[in-house]
């Protein structure tokens, strides 16, 4: 039986610099790109450009949609399920320049190779969409 919760609609970046991707460590040791919840009005592009800087100190441009992720948890401070629904941006920074929000929670971070990335990554879905957004990074390379 499925317990009645609230659902929150999120955005991320997966930020690329040359070969490498930003990763940052989550407070629970996990391996995770910025997100971060929408609120009230606001476009998830937008939100996922604010997330990646504030949680990354990064400046990046979109480059294409790399799909959508969600995860369900028991959040002990609402006392109930909440399933986070995210959608994801292939993102470009122009320098590998960054600065990790540690007063967020954030243990460590970085640029990491593709292939490195995607076996420190904690979920599977988030290194599907990883391969999704490196292709989009690819292709907009070659175009450029």
């Amino acid at each position: 039986m499925r317990m009645s919760g609230v659902i929150r609609s999120c955005a991320g970046g997966v930020v690329f610099c040359g070969e490498n991707v930003f990763l940052l460590m989550s407070d629970r040791g996990e391996w995770v790109m910025p997100k971060g919840v929408i609120r009230s009005c606001n476009r998830s592009n937008d939100v996922a450009l604010w997330r990646v800087e504030d949680e990354a100190g990064i400046h990046a441009e979109i480059i294409g949609i790399a799909g959508n992720t969600r995860y369900d948890f028991f959040s002990e401070s609402r006392g109930q399920e909440v399933s986070n629904r995210i959608q994801w941006f292939a993102m470009r920074a122009a320098d590998a320049s960054y600065q990790i929000s540690y007063d967020q929670g954030f243990l460590n971070g970085g640029y990491y190779s593709v292939p490195k990335a995607r076996e420190m990554l904690t979920y599977a879905d988030d290194k599907q969409i990883l391969d999704t957004a490196w292709d989009i990074y690819l292709k907009s390379q070659a175009q450029a």
